[in-house]
């Protein structure tokens, strides 16, 4: 099936009760199948005028206790962190799925990792927000399901960043109800609107988002980033192959990864020590762990269908780290296998760095 399709179904499996959602390419669909099977499963689905009332009208079914969900792409990504940036101020469980499309602007509707800064640190805070970055239909079927509990145990606002190749592109998977596999779902709860009388049958229930002075919005903020920091080890997931030995790294994310992946067992038979690095949240960052790697390597090779979004993220997490790191960057456009193996030998051809 597409992978918009299976996030339909993912959805479903999380038991999710209501998808907002107004229409932009390449994520239509999600709403499309949403919507066809909704009403079988007791569901329901409102069509909003705009990205931005569809993240608000999020958040709304997240207060009233609803395991709700949106999708977007592009410009509605752009639109969408304005009601994002006040989830993370207010500690709201919102999840979001993203399907990258080209940039700037309206661009192309095809696909590209150009949402990467955007959806890792949009909006005017800090960013405290996770974000997954899925590489095949399994992934954006496990990760969907997973957002959801992540979102609502952490409460902060959580991501599905796949692209416009995935939402489009059919591709076999397994589907499961997570019960079977020993998941259980995060109960969801009203945020707002909870039974009885405020102070007398329960607490109250205090959310802002808007703060009169300075140092009251200093200590909300760090209060809120202390939790993100305290909450990060449990949420960091990422992948790596071939990687003690490794003189060459390869990192990417997404789908660019399977390509990845592929030129790195190319270069292995060939007999060359190239490892696989891919972080899976990009928020929070698999920092420590790449900067490990990074010590040990004698070169690094980010690829990515962007203009050095995913770099700028390695070369963050790895600061202090001497080694160098070349890059691959092809904004909106896809790369396939036998580019980064070029690309590899090239720089060995050209004497960037010696390997045994």
């Amino acid at each position: 099936m597409t992978g918009n399709e299976v996030i339909a179904w993912a959805a479903i499996a999380a038991k999710a009760d209501i998808m907002y959602g107004y229409p932009i390419t390449p994520q239509n669909e999600i709403m499309h199948y949403w919507t066809r099977m909704a009403p079988k499963a007791g569901k329901k689905f409102l069509q909003t005028e705009d990205e931005l009332s569809a993240g608000f009208t999020t958040i709304g079914g997240v207060l009233a206790g609803k395991r709700a969900f949106t999708g977007t792409a592009g410009p509605g990504n752009t639109l969408m962190q304005e009601p994002v940036s006040m989830a993370e101020m207010m500690r709201l469980p919102m999840v979001i799925v993203i399907q990258q499309r080209g940039g700037p602007s309206t661009a192309t509707v095809i696909y590209s990792q150009q949402e990467t800064n955007l959806t890792c640190y949009g909006g005017n805070g800090e960013g405290l927000r996770v974000v997954y970055s899925t590489a095949t239909h399994q992934d954006l079927f496990d990760y969907t399901i997973k957002a959801f509990n992540t979102a609502w145990k952490y409460r902060f606002p959580t991501f599905v960043l796949a692209d416009g190749y995935q939402a489009k592109m059919r591709e076999s998977l397994t589907m499961y109800d997570p019960k079977d596999r020993g998941i259980d779902m995060v109960p969801v709860e009203p945020i707002l609107g909870k039974p009885g009388v405020p102070g007398i049958d329960r607490s109250p229930t205090h959310i802002r988002n808007t703060y009169n002075t300075e140092e009251e919005l200093y200590d909300v903020i760090m209060s809120i980033a202390q939790d993100y920091e305290k909450f990060a080890p449990e949420i960091i997931e990422y992948d790596e192959q071939n990687i003690n030995d490794a003189e060459i790294i390869i990192i990417s994310h997404g789908v660019v990864s399977r390509a990845a992946y592929g030129a790195m067992l190319e270069l292995r038979e060939q007999g060359y020590k190239v490892g696989y690095f891919r972080p899976i949240t990009l928020r929070p960052f698999p920092a420590k762990q790449l900067f490990n790697r990074a010590r040990q390597a004698k070169m690094l090779i980010v690829v990515e269908s962007a203009l050095g979004q995913l770099a700028k993220l390695v070369k963050d997490a790895i600061y202090g780290c001497a080694t160098p790191i070349e890059n691959l960057s092809k904004p909106g456009v896809g790369i396939i296998s036998e580019e980064i193996v070029e690309r590899v030998k090239t720089l060995l051809k050209g004497g960037h760095f010696n390997v045994s």
